[in-house]
């Protein structure tokens, strides 16, 4: 039997103006994430409206929310015409519940004490797993990809926390996730991409599997 060719989905996260989204459309990305919480990529909605007027119908536009009441996100996603919800502080499963009209996120924190049984109290589409740091997101940090490399999730699993242009195919080899995504790994700074490495990890992250 041909092995099936699988391309690992990419999103560019911490979008914060209109060229740098059409640059990470132009080299490839899925999708782009949107901060609307504590952050140096912090975006408000006039900002992100004017940003995903151009950015086409065929990229996924992902609003990214620390602990926020739902009747604030579904007024952020509303206003700002967005596709997918990423859950990214310590949320209650119920809010899945409240925000199931949209794709949902949920992300968890990976440390030595991390249990994928956690995953499975949150009714989601995708599992996110992230670098655990006192703030939420854009620390650079990696975590044991290998300590989870046999372990299996009941939902596909997208792979953030210190992902680089130099280490995004080691992780795509060991877990096989369903999606990456990175942020401060392709910057210049907080909230300014630098469009070489932002060219360059998707490059590498799109390569078949």
């Amino acid at each position: 039997m041909t092995k099936k060719t699988r391309y690992v989905k990419v999103k560019i996260c911490g979008i914060t103006n209109a060229q740098d989204a059409e640059m990470a459309v132009r080299f490839g990305a899925d999708a782009l994430g949107f901060v609307f919480a504590p952050s140096p990529r912090r975006v408000n909605v006039k900002a992100v409206k004017k940003i995903v007027r151009n950015i086409g119908p065929y990229v996924a536009r992902v609003g990214v929310f620390v602990n926020e009441t739902s009747e604030k996100i579904v007024d952020i996603m509303f206003q700002c015409q967005l596709d997918a919800i990423q859950l990214h502080g310590y949320e209650h499963p119920r809010i899945c519940t409240e925000l199931n009209a949209y794709k949902l996120i949920k992300v968890f924190h990976v440390d030595e004490e991390f249990k994928t049984s956690e995953t499975e109290r949150y009714p989601v589409d995708a599992y996110m797993l992230e670098t655990k740091t006192e703030g939420y997101g854009g620390s650079g940090k990696v975590w044991n990809w290998e300590g989870l490399a046999k372990k299996k999730f009941k939902r596909p699993l997208i792979v953030t926390g210190g992902l680089k242009p130099n280490n995004v195919r080691k992780v795509i080899e060991i877990l096989k996730p369903y999606g990456v995504d990175v942020s401060s790994g392709v910057e210049s700074r907080p909230g300014k991409k630098n469009h070489k490495l932002m060219e360059e990890f998707i490059r590498n992250a799109k390569r078949p599997i």
